[in-house]
């Protein structure tokens, strides 16, 4: 037996070892490396004719079979493999699917955000998968956009600290930690900042503006050791993000000093020839991709000859292939993958993946994502119950009130699958879980009533409208990429008969629960919407039961915020549940029902109207008016409101250091008191206003919050500390800076000018 290369000896530095191994390697076998390939049609010619780097979309079966045939190449260089484990293990049957990311950014909760990506670390590195596509720091402005689901929301402070937290949990103790996976911040940069809420059109946005909002998120990530980078489909300014020198080189590896791998969206290489028309061949896109700092090119087969072709013509040396497939290989290095290729263990799957553990978890995240928007005193049902031993209502006081039927009514109260939303199971991304994830799996708000009221409670049901249908789409089934086209959606027809059974439900009962929403066919990748309005036959459905008289609590489970009818918003009730996770109808009922408390907070506003687009709260000043013609500006919901079944007080706002200097910390402190008879956990939010700046800026900013648990009649006393250097602004020179002057702290419970206490600190020169 000869000597082992060096490579393959754990001893030496990871450094030394892919030195040893890059000077083994064919130029056939470096450009397959930055390869990143979809399986759905099989792995052999991708591994053995194509020298594949990654996988990705691999069913369980060819993740195996990738690990059997990697093993017989010449250089036994192992795969990444990477899948979109977004809300948990998405495509792998019977694992723990959480609340979608804008569900889990309505929890507020970092540390609750770290424990669902450490979990889902768990399943997902048990089931031979390495990396990833996650967290999204897309900001969400337009909500037309089909994306809106998989973000964090609107804001850029939450969104860093919440990703920051999820990078955290996914990448563990480090990369040799064998439950780690790689985490992965996309899509950089400026995605979501659409063109009407079409996804991946051009982004109108400046270098300027990117700093301001769209960038921090990212560079905290990347600065906290975020291993890898996903770049957007979109251009800017004309030039797609795929070639952007000065967004990937400038900024990301030269200001951030970031030495992690960067990877294509799906086929952007592909997009710059065929749609974007930027390149007239493989060769010229694949030069310039690589030349930008692209490491892994995802399922751009082409790339294979293109970048070949490259080198030959002169348009591309191998050292810059070198310098991308130096990075991918250290990735593997760092992960172990030649010592432990951890390849799928059953044993491990079996003890993990939808596990009890995990369930708990789960039913934590959903219970926590769900914000009550309105409340006329209807809520909690019969005052609110407590649970007995097996989690079903009784009365909180000695004397059982009488028996009450609930009437759960509408297209989304026992559609299991809809409750999980996008990247999960049927959504459409895996061909190997047509039908989802299990139903037994899954509680929905109809088996939660069922399972949690009263023993002598009655629930009834009834569908009362269908949403929608779907046809081809008449341009084709297929883009020219050969990926399926999304088919269209038509509204469904009114059922006559759907709402009359509802309304008869409705009249015959105490309590009125009409569950509403959106469906997978609206939400996604390609599926923007042109309206924001519940489709199909919901509204009328909604005004037939508002037409009866009886309270009327309307739940609403979507991907993003809606537009709701007068019908909803006058109803007794309004509860958002953002797509809440297997566990969500249970934690729907037992939040009706008093079992649990409301704490979510909205991550992002409710629009009035489409036309009314955009609505986040920190809009830039400087507009005439603050109206429309025909309709106000104001949101319906905004960013950070949620109720709580008791009220909570805000006193006493006192900043302590008035007058600070760039370096220093500005001390604050305000007095919330619980004056109900019921617990909270209140979102205590801190805004800064620069009240006058070198440059056009927003009205405020989130910078600071803090979540205190208020027993009925309790005060606390809560203390801030904000360092003055988070006051920044981006000047005209694109420069963040901190400007001396004048601010304000504002403090309350959502970031409605009318809700928020007002203090004063001075930033010396």
């Amino acid at each position: 037996m000869g000597l082992k290369p060096p490579y393959l000896d754990p001893a030496l530095p990871v450094a030394e070892r892919v030195a040893d191994l890059l000077g083994r390697m064919t130029l056939p076998e470096k450009v397959g490396q930055m390869l990143q390939l979809n399986a759905k049609e099989g792995v052999r010619h991708l591994v053995e004719d194509l020298h594949a780097g990654s996988i990705l979309h691999a069913s369980p079966e060819r993740v195996s079979e990738a690990a059997v045939l990697t093993g017989k190449t010449r250089l036994r260089i192992p795969l990444l493999v990477a899948e979109d484990c977004i809300h948990g293990h998405s495509f792998w049957e019977g694992a723990t699917i959480y609340p979608t990311q804008l569900g889990m950014a309505a929890t507020w909760d970092p540390e609750l955000v770290e424990r669902i990506a450490r979990a889902t670390a768990v399943e997902v590195a048990a089931t031979g998968v390495h990396w990833t596509f996650s967290p999204v720091l897309c900001i969400t402005r337009d909500l037309r956009w089909g994306r809106v689901s998989e973000t964090f929301g609107e804001d850029p402070f939450l969104i860093g600290e919440l990703a920051s937290a999820m990078v955290r949990g996914y990448q563990g103790d480090g990369l040799g930690d064998p439950t780690a996976i790689l985490a992965c911040a996309k899509h950089f940069a400026g995605y979501s900042e659409t063109q009407g809420g079409r996804d991946a059109s051009e982004a109108d946005i400046s270098r300027r503006k990117l700093r301001s909002w769209f960038l921090p998120p990212f560079e905290r990530v990347a600065k906290e050791g975020c291993r890898t980078f996903m770049l957007g489909y979109q251009s800017m300014d004309g030039v797609p993000i795929t070639v952007n020198n000065w967004l990937l080189n400038e900024v990301l590896r030269g200001e951030w000093g970031y030495t992690g791998t960067l990877v294509t969206d799906w086929d952007n290489v592909g997009r710059m020839v065929w749609e974007q028309k930027v390149y007239a061949d493989y060769a010229q896109a694949s030069a310039a991709a690589v030349r930008a700092g692209n490491d892994m090119v995802m399922t751009t087969s082409n790339f294979f000859a293109g970048a070949q072709e490259a080198v030959a013509q002169g348009a591309l040396t191998e050292a810059e292939i070198d310098a991308a497939v130096r990075r991918i290989l250290t990735l593997k290095f760092e992960l172990g993958l030649f010592e432990d290729p951890r390849h799928p263990d059953a044993a491990r799957q079996a003890e993990v993946i939808g596990s009890g553990a995990h369930a708990v978890l789960n039913l934590e995240a959903a219970r926590r994502s769900l914000v009550l928007l309105t409340n006329d005193g209807t809520l909690p049902f019969a005052g609110g119950l407590t649970a007995d031993e097996a989690g079903r209502g009784r009365p909180l006081a000695s004397g059982s009130p009488r028996p009450r039927t609930v009437a759960v009514i509408g297209p989304n109260a026992d559609d299991a699958q809809t409750q999980l939303g996008d990247w999960a199971g049927s959504s459409g991304q895996a061909d190997w879980l047509p039908e989802g994830q299990p139903r037994a799996m899954i509680r929905t708000v109809l088996d939660g009533f069922r399972d949690h009221v009263p023993a002598d409670w009655t629930v009834a049901y009834a569908p009362g409208a269908r949403i929608l249908d779907v046809g081809p789409d008449p341009e084709g089934a297929f883009f020219p990429d050969g990926q399926p086209r999304p088919e269209v959606v038509v509204p469904a027809a009114p059922d006559v008969r759907l709402i009359a059974e509802a309304v008869a439900a409705a009249e015959a009962a105490d309590h009125v629960v009409a569950v509403v929403g959106d469906r997978i066919e609206l939400i996604g990748e390609g599926k923007s919407t042109a309206t924001l309005e519940l489709v199909g036959d919901q509204v009328a459905l909604l005004d037939a039961l508002a037409a009866t008289g009886k309270p009327l609590v309307v739940v609403v489970i979507s991907s993003k915020p809606l537009v709701l009818p007068p019908s909803a918003l006058g109803a007794a009730a309004i509860v958002y549940a953002a797509n809440p996770g297997m566990l969500g109808g249970r934690a729907v009922a037992e939040l009706l029902l008093g079992l649990i408390e409301p704490t979510g907070r909205l991550p992002l506003s409710f629009a009035r109207h489409a036309g009314q687009q955009p609505t986040y709260y920190n809009q830039v000043r400087g507009q005439h008016g603050s109206r429309y013609a025909d309709l106000t500006q104001r949101p319906a919901f905004a960013f950070g409101e949620g109720l709580s079944y008791t009220t909570v007080d805000y006193t006493d706002l006192e900043v302590l250091t008035s007058v600070v200097d760039a370096s220093e910390t500005v001390r604050a402190r305000v007095t919330v008191t619980n004056t109900g008879t019921r617990p909270a956990l209140e979102t205590v939010q801190v805004y800064v206003s620069d009240t006058v700046t070198s440059v056009t800026w927003a009205e405020k900013e989130l910078k600071a919050y803090r979540q205190v648990a208020l027993a009925p009649g309790e005060a606390q006393e809560v203390l801030f500390e904000l360092p003055a250097a988070d006051c920044t602004l981006v000047d005209a020179e694109g420069l963040r800076v901190v400007e001396p002057g004048r601010f304000e702290l504002l403090v309350g419970p959502s970031s409605r000018d009318g809700a928020l206490l007002r203090g004063e600190f001075t930033v010396k020169g």
